[in-house]
């Protein structure tokens, strides 16, 4: 049997069902978080749903924005990460005039991660793999020469 994960617009159904019941959005938060374990879903969240039942919006389908969030290419970030590689995620969201979080979805797309101040590729490189090789053998070698050179009074 699948377990059942909720969508979006199902924790707001159920939210309207626990506003209705007079519980606070904090009670609704742990609810549906004990409930689901639905890490998504935060306590402000709830705070802000519960805020639009109060002024009588009970509308759970998904309202259009006023503006539609930029799309930008992932040869835009990566031009970016190139000219600089230090840039924080803020700076680069200004820069291509997202939000952090798309920004932050991006850099995990495309297998970035941020080492020593810089964004990285996750990956090693082939070189990378095999100097990570070569150190990682120097100390068997070492091992193996240090027991075979003191055994040798047999």
């Amino acid at each position: 049997m699948s377990k059942f994960e909720p969508n979006k617009r199902h924790l707001q159904e159920l939210l309207i069902y626990i506003f209705n019941f007079k519980k606070s959005a904090v009670e609704a938060h742990r609810l549906l978080v004990g409930t689901y374990n639905e890490a998504d879903l935060s306590e402000r969240t709830c705070r802000e749903w519960f805020q639009k039942f109060e002024n009588g919006d009970f509308d759970v389908e998904d309202k259009d924005s006023s503006g539609r969030p930029k799309i930008y290419e992932d040869a835009e970030l990566e031009e970016l990460l190139k000219k600089d590689s230090s840039q924080t995620q803020k700076e680069l969201a200004l820069t291509l005039e997202v939000t952090q979080q798309a920004v932050s979805h991006r850099l995990k797309s495309l297998g970035m991660i941020h080492k020593q101040g810089n964004w990285v590729p996750y990956e090693l490189k082939p070189r990378g793999v095999e100097r990570r090789l070569c150190i990682n053998e120097m100390p068997l070698a070492r091992h193996k020469k240090k027991f075979f050179t003191s055994n040798r009074h047999w």
